[in-house]
């Protein structure tokens, strides 16, 4: 019962947070540079699941995400991205921060999109551990639903575990309704190649909608990691990859 209280009152935190004066509409806070305007995000949750895991070892702690970008506009974009994090193996994780770049756009005059993109995770206060990915996302209407399919490779050893490589695979469904409701979701396999490592599979469903200039999600989150799992077999482990339902609220500025 505690647990719950806890996270509710954080979600009431955020809440306050993200209605405060100073995060402005996206209309009134587009300040230009070399051709670019700034944007930004701030999101409170009751956890951070990312491909299927806790990032907040099974919400421990608040789930918090921020990032700040600059967009060129020919699609050209810079940012960082922050979040809380806290993985038991590792105690003195307590944040994750990333840097990244990347370009988005068009095929030509075909109705794909893509987004491509370096992302670099860094771990404050702790050594050895900083990895990078390459994004690469396509993405196609198919009448009302939106089809969007990733490939993210790592680009060095994975979590500074040396030889070990990843790559995601996702499909990324999603359609908003005239009520706009959006559903959206994602099936993927996280591939994790080296000594000792294995991958798993991944899946999320959920719905979000724009109230009072926040956006409101509720999503559900599952794996295929059981107790036979290479790497994440443990019952510290497991407990991570527990099915779960996350509750968010976000402000874009």
């Amino acid at each position: 019962m505690s647990k719950i209280i806890n996270t509710a009152n954080r979600l009431l935190v955020g809440t306050m947070l993200l209605t405060c004066p100073f995060l402005a509409s996206s209309e009134e806070s587009k300040e230009t540079l070399f051709n670019g305007t700034f944007s930004g995000s701030l999101e409170m949750a009751s956890d951070y699941v990312f491909r299927g895991e806790s990032e907040t070892a099974d919400g421990d702690i608040p789930a918090i995400k921020g990032s700040f970008t600059w967009t060129h506009e020919d699609g050209v974009y810079a940012g960082v991205f922050g979040a809380t994090n806290k993985f038991e193996s590792s105690p003195d994780i307590r944040a994750v921060l990333a840097p990244y770049i990347g370009k988005f756009g068009t095929f030509g005059d075909t109705d794909i999109s893509y987004n491509v993109f370096v992302f670099h995770y860094t771990y404050p206060g702790v050594e050895n551990m900083d990895y990078t990915e390459l994004w690469m996302e396509v993405a196609k209407d198919f009448g009302p639903v939106n089809m969007k399919l990733e490939i993210t490779p790592t680009l060095n050893d994975w979590f500074g575990v040396e030889g070990w490589s990843g790559v995601n695979y996702a499909i990324h469904p999603s359609t908003t309704f005239d009520n706009g409701i959006k559903v959206s979701g994602s099936v993927g396999y996280q591939e994790l190649s080296g000594e000792g490592a294995e991958g798993w599979t991944h899946w999320n469903l959920g719905m979000s909608k724009n109230l009072y200039g926040l956006n409101v999600d509720v999503r559900y989150h599952d794996s295929d990691v059981d107790s036979s799992h290479k790497v994440y077999g443990s019952e510290e482990g497991q407990k991570i990859f527990d099915q779960r339902f996350v509750f968010s609220v976000s402000k874009s500025f």
